[in-house]
């Protein structure tokens, strides 16, 4: 198969911000509230959020994306790469398209791309996400970020490090309201910040020791270990099966996905994550 990373979004730099001119598959909708990341809140044409550190404005205007107050080597140092602009989103289509149910999950998706986020901060929130809806994830990592990241003005925090959380206890975190996920949000913090859980091998070790390096953490199985893998260090081989991935394996592809999408089976999953959820599938599909 091509190689995704042969490919360079155009953008061009105006008045302080970053455009992307006329790109193809990226709605922020679907990629910043699709259940990846949870610090980004909007409606429509314009999201906000915290991301690396920083507070982060998106504006979609016809074909373009605007990232508003960010000049271009910040962008080519940072955002490019969290937004996976070196992805050839329209060239992985067109393969999975290949595969008809495929074609149905990304001609309803099309706009989802994944994101690289921060290690620890993925770590940190796919914990917290366990038996837990969206809405609650978004608070209790609001709560962390105002209780005890660093303030970045206009009510916005930076997502607190490994360091700094490996020196709490689990009563310092009561206010969190995070339940049982108090007590793994600490072990983890202290396995990244004393290196037993090196972040930086997450990318290039094989896909079986870095999931094994991540469940070394307490309460980090393999459903959590994957999504670290998938929406941190685009390892795209990674493959998280919560319910509904569960049920879309069990109706539309019992014998296992297509040959088209084996190679890049992590986006297919978020595509059909996606498809699956908002068209609530049953068993009659």
């Amino acid at each position: 198969m091509f190689k995704l990373s042969d490919y360079k979004t155009e953008y061009t730099c105006q008045n302080g911000d970053v455009i992307l001119n006329n790109i193809d598959c990226f709605e922020l909708a679907d990629t910043l509230d699709c259940g990846q990341a949870f610090r980004f809140n909007g409606e429509g044409n314009v999201w906000q959020g915290v991301a690396l550190d920083r507070p982060v404005a998106l504006e979609k205007s016809g074909n373009d994306i605007i990232l508003h107050d960010m000049d271009e080597k910040e962008f080519l140092d940072k955002f490019y790469r969290y937004f996976t602009l070196d992805i050839d989103y329209p060239a992985l289509i067109k393969e999975f398209c290949k595969d008809e149910t495929l074609k149905k999950a990304t001609d309803f998706a099309r706009g989802i791309r994944m994101l690289r986020q921060d290690k620890w901060e993925t770590v940190c929130s796919f914990i917290i996400s366990q038996n837990n809806n969206i809405p609650r994830i978004k608070g209790i990592i609001d709560r962390l970020c105002q209780g005890f990241g660093k303030p970045l003005g206009g009510g916005l925090y930076s997502f607190p490090t490994a360091q700094d959380i490996s020196c709490l206890t689990v009563e310092d975190l009561s206010p969190l309201r995070a339940g049982f996920r108090a007590k793994y949000i600490i072990d983890a913090a202290k396995k990244i910040a004393d290196g037993t859980v090196d972040t930086a091998l997450l990318e290039t070790a094989s896909l079986d020791e870095a999931r094994a390096s991540l469940m070394q953490i307490n309460g980090v199985g393999p459903k959590v270990a994957e999504c670290v893998l998938l929406f941190s260090c685009s390892r795209f081989d990674a493959f998280p099966l919560d319910v509904w991935i569960k049920r879309v394996m069990a109706i539309l592809y019992p014998d296992g996905l297509p040959d088209c999408a084996l190679e890049y089976k992590g986006i297919a999953q978020q595509y059909l994550f996606h498809y699956a959820r908002m068209n609530k599938l049953k068993g009659d599909e």
